[in-house]
C-alpha cells in the first residue's frame, strides 16, 4: 500500500506497513484521501535527525488544534473536526520496526492525560533524516518508509530554519495521492471532488511563499517593491482575462481629462473654449445619450501634451461653468469610460493631428485616399461597368422588351448555311419520291380497272 506526497521540495513515495500497523495506516490513508494534508507546512526540522508535519495549519498558529484522526471526521476543506472526542487514537508499536534507517515514517505521539504510560496519536507524523535514531523508538509509532524521493528529503534536511526548526522559506505538502487503499471508508467520511484551495488560516501562516524566488543580498525595501509589482502584474493579468483590459501591460493616457458634474446645456465648443487657454486641445466631447442626444453631464478633453493637461487639472478643479461647479480628474481613475470614448474618437483625433495616424511624416497610400473620389462619391480612377439597357417591363422603351445580341463566328455561319442546305436538299428529295410513288400507284390502278 503506497501514498505519494507532492511537496514543494519534491515528490515523496511512502510504502505502508499494513500488517504491522493497520490502525495507523488506515488513519493516514483516509486523511490523505480527504485531502486533509494539503498545504500542511513542514516544521520541527532537525538536520540529520527528522522533520515533522501533519498539522494542516501549523503548530505556531493560534487557530491550530493540533490535527485530528480520521475518526474525528475532520473536514478536508476547513480542517476542522466534527467529533472532537475522537481526535486521537491509540497507535500500534511494533517490536520489530525500529528507526534504524533514513526515511522511516512514524506517527508523532503524546502521553495520555489519563494514563501517562499510554501514548496517543492524531494526524501528525515524522520522517527521519538519519540512521539509527533509537531515541524515537517507543515514542513514535512506525507505519511506513520512504521508497522514492530521497532528494526531497535532502532538500528539507539542508533548508535554512529558525530557532524552532521551521524553514525560513515555507516547505509544504501540496497534494496527496493514494496509490492503493485496502480499507473501507469510515461512516460519515466525505471525500472532496477536487483538491481544495488553502484555507484562510493556512494562508495566514505563510512566511515566505514556497514558490517565491529569493534574491541574495537584496534590500528588504527592494524585495517589498518587487512583491508589489508582482501583485500588480497578477491583477492586471486577471483584468485582461475577464476582458476589462485589452492587454495586461496597458497604461492609462496621461493627457486626457475627465470632466463631470456639467450643466446639461454646456456644449462641446463652450468647454473647448474654456480649456483651450491651457494649451492645444486635440478633441473635446461632451458625452450624450445615443437615443435622445441629451448630455450625460460628463466630457473628455484630450490635450496635445501632458503638461497642459496637468495645468488644467490643478486650475479647473471646482470651477463654476454654467452655474455648475465641475469636477476634474485624470482619465485613469475612470479608465472604462475613457476606453469607450476613445474607441469613438480615434478618427477625430487622427484628423486633427494631420498626416496618417496622427504622424505628420506619414502619408496614406494613394489608392486608399478619400480625396481620390469625385463629388458623386465614385473613384476617379476605376469604377464598375454596368450594361444600361431598358428593362423588359419598362413602358417608356420601344419594343417592350430587351433585345439580346450575340457575336457569331464566321465559321459557325458557314456551318449553319451548310446545314440549312442539307435540310433543304433532303426535303426536296423526299418530295420527289412522294410524287413518283403517287404516279406509279395511279398508273397501276388505271391498268387494273
Amino acid at each position: 500500500m503506497s501514498v505519494l506526497l507532492e511537496t514543494s521540495a519534491g515528490d515523496i513515495t511512502i510504502d505502508l506497513f499494513v500488517q504491522d500497523a493497520p490502525t495507523c495506516c488506515e488513519n493516514f490513508l483516509k486523511l490523505c484521501k480527504i485531502k486533509y494534508y494539503n498545504y500542511s507546512p513542514i516544521y520541527n526540522v532537525q538536520p540529520s535527525f527528522s522533520f515533522q508535519t501533519g498539522d494542516p495549519i501549523g503548530p505556531e498558529s493560534k487557530d491550530s488544534d493540533g490535527g485530528s484522526s480520521i475518526w474525528g471526521l475532520p473536514d478536508g476543506v476547513t480542517k476542522r473536526t466534527s467529533r472532537p472526542e475522537k481526535r486521537t487514537f491509540k497507535p500500534e508499536f511494533s517490536s520489530k520496526r525500529k528507526h534504524t534507517d533514513r526515511g522511516r515514517v512514524s506517527m508523532a505521539t503524546t502521553a495520555s492525560k489519563v494514563n501517562p504510560d499510554e501514548r496517543l496519536a492524531s494526524s501528525q507524523f515524522i520522517i527521519t533524516l538519519g540512521d539509527n535514531l533509537d531515541q524515537l523508538d517507543g515514542k513514535a509509532a512506525i507505519f511506513g518508509e520512504v521508497v522514492e524521493g530521497f532528494d526531497a528529503l535532502e532538500k528539507i534536511n539542508s533548508a535554512f530554519v529558525d530557532q524552532n526548526g521551521r524553514p525560513l522559506q515555507d516547505i509544504r505538502i501540496l497534494h496527496t495521492v493514494v496509490l492503493d487503499d485496502p480499507y473501507d471508508d469510515p461512516a460519515g467520511l466525505v471525500e472532496p471532488p477536487s483538491s481544495p484551495p488553502p484555507s484562510a488560516e493556512q494562508r495566514a501562516t505563510v512566511r515566505i511563499a514556497h514558490d517565491e524566488v529569493l534574491q541574495e543580498n537584496t534590500d528588504p525595501e527592494q524585495l517589498e517593491k518587487l512583491r508589489r509589482e508582482r501583485e500588480a502584474r497578477a491583477q492586471a493579468l486577471t483584468l485582461e482575462l475577464i476582458g476589462d483590459l485589452p492587454f495586461a501591460d496597458v497604461t492609462p493616457p496621461e493627457q486626457i481629462l475627465f470632466v463631470c458634474k456639467l450643466n446639461p446645456v454646456t456644449r462641446d465648443e463652450d468647454l473647448e473654449l474654456i480649456f483651450s487657454r491651457f494649451g492645444k486641445i486635440l478633441s473635446c466631447e461632451v458625452i450624450r445619450d445615443k437615443k435622445t442626444g441629451d448630455s450625460l453631464q460628463y466630457a473628455f478633453i484630450e490635450f496635445a501634451n501632458k503638461e497642459d493637461c496637468e495645468r488644467a487639472y490643478f486650475k479647473m478643479q471646482g470651477v463654476l461653468i454654467d452655474d455648475h461647479r465641475i469636477h476634474v480628474d485624470f482619465s485613469q481613475s475612470v479608465s472604462k469610460l475613457s476606453a469607450d470614448w476613445r474607441n469613438n474618437t480615434n478618427s477625430k483625433t487622427a484628423r486633427s493631428r494631420g498626416g496618417f495616424g496622427g504622424i505628420d511624416s506619414l502619408q496614406q497610400r494613394k489608392q486608399y485616399r478619400s480625396d481620390d473620389r469625385g463629388k458623386d462619391g465614385r473613384s476617379r480612377h476605376y469604377d464598375y461597368v454596368f450594361d444600361k439597357r431598358a428593362k423588359p417591363d419598362d413602358p417608356d422603351e420601344d419594343g417592350g422588351g430587351r433585345e439580346r445580341k450575340r457575336s457569331r463566328s464566321p465559321r459557325r455561319e458557314r456551318y449553319d448555311d451548310d446545314r440549312r442546305d442539307d435540310r433543304r436538299g433532303g426535303r426536296d428529295e423526299r418530295r420527289r419520291d412522294d410524287r413518283h410513288r403517287e404516279r406509279s400507284r395511279d398508273r397501276h390502278r388505271s391498268g387494273r380497272y
